[in-house]
């Protein structure tokens, strides 16, 4: 996942209206922003995940682990990226997220 240089890595105050204007509905919107955020944050663990699974040894003893400075590099770059939910709502905000109520198209 690449990081976005707009979406800040810490809490920001939004607008309610801001939120509401595309559902018109407060609740629905953070619901979308909350399955959009779980979908990201599903994505990345995976990604990091594959990552790390690369400097996995099947022989690891207690004594035989050692630092490994990638590894450390690559934890410390997921630790920078902004949260889930700042990227979800950045991404709501922005009109990226595509999302629809089956109840009321009926």
């Amino acid at each position: 996942m690449t990081t976005k240089p707009s979406i800040p890595t810490s809490t920001v105050t939004r607008d309610l209206r801001e939120l509401d204007k595309e559902t018109g509905n407060i609740y629905e919107s953070i619901v979308i922003i909350s399955k959009r955020a779980n979908q990201i944050s599903n994505n990345v663990k995976e990604e990091l995940h594959a990552k790390l699974a690369e400097f996995a040894s099947s022989n690891d003893n207690l004594e035989e682990v050692f630092e490994n400075r990638e590894q450390i590099e690559i934890s410390k770059h997921y630790e920078r990226m902004p949260k889930p939910t700042l990227v979800a709502v950045d991404e709501f905000i922005h009109g990226k997220v595509y999302h629809r109520n089956p109840t009321s198209e009926q």
